[in-house]
């Protein structure tokens, strides 16, 4: 059995919603053991047979679109790859701490050099992107809310990705890392 990590993209904005009870639900009546999730955003920890994150993205994607009647799509880690992300998190963060914040877009392919290129090059005033294995880092000397390069940037430049606060990466890894 493998233990999996698996964030949930654009559920509880808008008409999206899905409590995490009835998340817990939906995936263990598909037969996923251990379920946990961490506050509303849609952070599961699940145990399944699946040993291809492709396969069991694809495999929990289509549970969620049965229950909820719309498509959610996920981005599955392994904990030991939490904990790698975790501790990028921290070193990106040191080298010049951002103060309007540190998020973290999970992407659920790995980035092309292009892709790479086009979204670390020449990036707005205050605001630094750094990739770094399947994450894009995105670092604001401003408030998130005034920033111009964001999850929806990341998206058009490298696909499917969902995004998670620096705050949320370390509590998941103390919780789930590893």
């Amino acid at each position: 059995m493998a233990t999996w990590i698996v964030f949930l993209r654009a559920v509880n904005v808008g008409k999206r919603t899905y409590p995490m009870a009835e998340l817990r639900q939906a995936l263990t009546e598909a037969g996923y053991t251990d379920v946990e999730t961490h506050i509303q955003t849609g952070n599961v920890r699940l145990t399944s047979s699946l040993r291809s994150r492709a396969r069991l993205e694809a495999a929990v994607e289509q549970v969620l679109a049965s229950d909820r009647g719309f498509e959610v799509a996920v981005v599955a880690l392994t904990p030991a790859e939490l904990t790698v992300l975790a501790d990028d998190v921290e070193e990106i963060s040191a080298t010049a701490p951002p103060s309007g914040g540190h998020y973290v877009s999970l992407l659920k392919s790995s980035p092309t050099a292009a892709a790479t290129t086009t979204i670390e090059t020449d990036p707005p005033d205050r605001e630094r992107l750094v990739v770094k294995g399947r994450a894009v880092h995105l670092l604001y000397d401003k408030p998130y809310h005034e920033a111009k390069r964001s999850n929806a940037s990341v998206e058009k430049a490298m696909g499917v990705a969902t995004n998670r606060n620096a705050k949320v990466i370390r509590a998941l890894t103390q919780r789930w890392g590893g």
